[in-house]
């Protein structure tokens, strides 16, 4: 049995209109494949580090999310050479760009 799927835009519009309610500035960077494009999240610390997520597969195959850029705030350039890198290996990727200087992002449920 498949599990339910939920559609990246669908997915990405909703992180946006939060992220409008919680008065954290977020733009679509790069548009991906609407249903089942992969997403990244870039959190721009607005002081020259990020935190990459990325949505990866756990042990027993479920979804959930990984900071890519490791566990500290990455410098802004690795951020950004991380998401080109990704961007080449697969075109269809959904990148979204959070302002998040306090850490106050969070993700709400999976896409797909």
């Amino acid at each position: 049995m498949t599990e339910a799927r939920l559609k990246a835009e669908i997915w990405i519009r909703a992180q946006i209109r939060m992220c409008d309610q919680a008065l954290l500035p977020a733009v679509i960077r790069r548009k991906g494949d609407p249903d089942a494009g992969a997403i990244l999240i870039k959190l721009d610390r607005l002081d020259g580090t990020c935190f990459v997520l990325s949505q990866v597969r756990d042990m027993e195959g479920r979804l959930t999310w990984m900071r890519a850029t490791g566990e500290d705030p990455a410098p802004d350039m690795d951020g950004e050479a991380y998401i080109a890198r990704q961007l080449k290996f697969d075109p269809d990727i959904w990148v979204l760009e959070i302002e998040d200087p306090a850490g106050r992002f969070e993700i709400s449920g999976n896409a797909f």
